[in-house]
């Protein structure tokens, strides 16, 4: 079949690699692209977002399957555009109701409550109540976790250590808008303090596969400092979760998500992405996503063993209950490579030397993030550029391959973390 796939990041790049190894993949499109996923497909240059110039390639080209990468176009309501205009057309991603897990914090948090499903306490204000938050947050135990209550490209969280900062926040992010509407309404929570990690499932709406778990680095600076980034690395599996741990993760959160979205009519068959902490023995929700996680991807997919295309049409089908997942037994860790000054202020269009052209060399991908073709060459066009992905033997093992792979590609103002998984040396 002719699949599209919408986006343009890491994630993307991952995914793209893995369709285009399947042989019921005829045609891969991808919907805007970079320059590494032109390696694995045909790009196209149309946004993510616009549905009707969508329907419009997909119609004109045959394509008979959506795989949707990113958030916006699933909380924008992809899903339902092409259930409505174009019901012949699946589409790997949950409908809006269903997106509304990632879009809207407080919903989420609703839906946890609404089925006993562990999570940090919590409440949440806007305009009209916003002096009770003031009044709430001054007799707050701390840390304070501020989270905007909608999309605000993984820069929406903010854990703040005083009273006085928290207030300041909260007026910030209420008053004067600082992730725009995404912060209109602000979820207060109690802060949860152990390690964190990444579940994620394919689910058809009521069956659903668990897929290989990692775990990501999301501060900018080696030990875990600095300012939030997107993701600066991952590794999996997960040394800490073992089988003990894992069945507690089923028990109390994967299969009460998948169980509450069937209750409630919610229409969803794709990736729902679990955002974990460990607190003591126990797993508890810090967030959902609708979505593949990025960099998580970019080690998932490389341990997956299933034909990628298979699992999505037994997820249109409604059988993924006749699918069993397999694990490639190796570790496979990821380093982000980002734009000198990210992720504040940062300059694009700087050539990228030493790829050479390929995506696999060996135990090691490169999958591109914020890359783009300029004629023959390939140069930086985000904040996140692109990531070596490697298997080893250990943890040690794979990100030392990983920065070797690093070490040879070079671009004006480059920057990685050294210690990503360090934990686990």
């Amino acid at each position: 079949m002719n699949i599209l796939l919408l986006g343009s990041g890491g994630r993307e790049h991952a995914l793209a690699w893995k369709l285009s190894q399947s042989s019921k993949c005829s045609k891969l499109f991808i919907a805007p692209g970079n320059a590494g996923t032109a390696q694995c497909g045909t790009n196209v240059a149309i946004s993510a977002t616009d549905f009707d110039a969508i329907k419009k390639f997909c119609d004109s080209n045959n394509v008979e399957m959506i795989v949707v990468g990113p958030e916006d176009p699933l909380v924008k309501g992809v899903y339902d555009y092409f259930k409505t205009n174009s019901s012949s057309i699946s589409v790997i991603g949950p409908s809006h109701e269903g997106a509304k897990l990632e879009g809207s914090k407080a919903y989420a948090k609703a839906f946890m409550k609404r089925h006993n499903i562990p999570t940090a306490a919590y409440a949440e204000f806007d305009a009209n109540n916003y002096q009770d938050g003031v009044t709430y947050l001054k007799n707050h135990s701390l840390p304070i976790v501020l989270k905007a209550d909608g999309l605000a490209a993984g820069k929406g969280v903010l854990i703040c250590q005083s009273h006085e900062e928290a207030l300041a926040e909260f007026e910030q992010m209420i008053q004067q808008s600082k992730f725009g509407d995404a912060s209109k309404k602000v979820v207060v929570e109690a802060f949860l303090d152990g390690i964190e990690l990444s579940m994620f499932a394919l689910t058809d709406g009521k069956n659903y596969v668990l897929l290989p778990e990692a775990k990501d680095y999301k501060r900018i600076g080696e030990g875990d400092t600095g300012l939030n980034t997107g993701g600066m690395g991952a590794v999996s599996p997960v040394p800490f979760a073992d089988a003990t741990f894992m069945k507690k993760v089923t028990d109390t959160i994967i299969k009460p998500t998948i169980d509450g979205l069937y209750k409630d009519n919610i229409t969803y068959k794709g990736f729902v992405f679990f955002g974990l902490i460990k607190v003591g023995n126990d797993p508890f929700v810090i967030e959902y996503n609708c979505r593949m996680g990025d960099p998580e991807t970019e080690v998932v997919m490389p341990r997956l063993k299933n034909d990628l295309v298979d699992l999505f049409i037994a997820t249109q089908n409604g059988t993924l209950n006749s699918q069993k997942i397999e694990h490639d037994s190796r570790v496979a860790c990821t380093v982000v490579a980002v734009s000198g000054g990210y992720p504040g202020d940062y300059k694009k269009g700087f050539e990228i030397k030493g790829l050479g052209g390929k995506t696999v060399s060996g135990d090691t991908m490169v999958f591109h993030a914020g890359t783009a073709a300029q004629k023959d060459k390939v140069v930086t066009a985000g904040g996140r550029v692109l990531c070596a992905t490697s298997y080893g033997d250990s943890v040690s093992d794979a990100i030392n391959k990983s920065k070797q792979t690093l070490a040879d590609i070079e671009f004006d103002g480059m920057y990685f973390r050294k210690d990503i998984g360090y934990e686990f040396m």
